[in-house]
């Protein structure tokens, strides 16, 4: 598994590439909690540098505001 993220990888992703990202993510089946980050990552980037691609699935990103009381 090729874990840097660099242009060209992301230049690479096309909607059913993110669509597998994405459903791997939603499913939260890996084999290590390293593999999950990696896709996290690697989603995040999309939405960054390829928001037309990441738009349907930013929920997956997206960080919730939480209360440390």
């Amino acid at each position: 598994m090729t874990t840097e993220i660099n242009p060209e990888r992301l230049a690479a992703f096309d909607e059913a590439a993110a669509a597998e990202l994405a459903r791997r993510l939603e499913d939260e089946d890996y084999p290590s909690p390293f593999d999950s980050l990696a896709d996290w990552h690697l989603m995040r980037a999309l939405a960054i540098h390829r928001p037309d691609l990441a738009r349907p699935y930013v929920h997956l990103v997206d960080q919730e505001p939480f209360d440390e009381d």
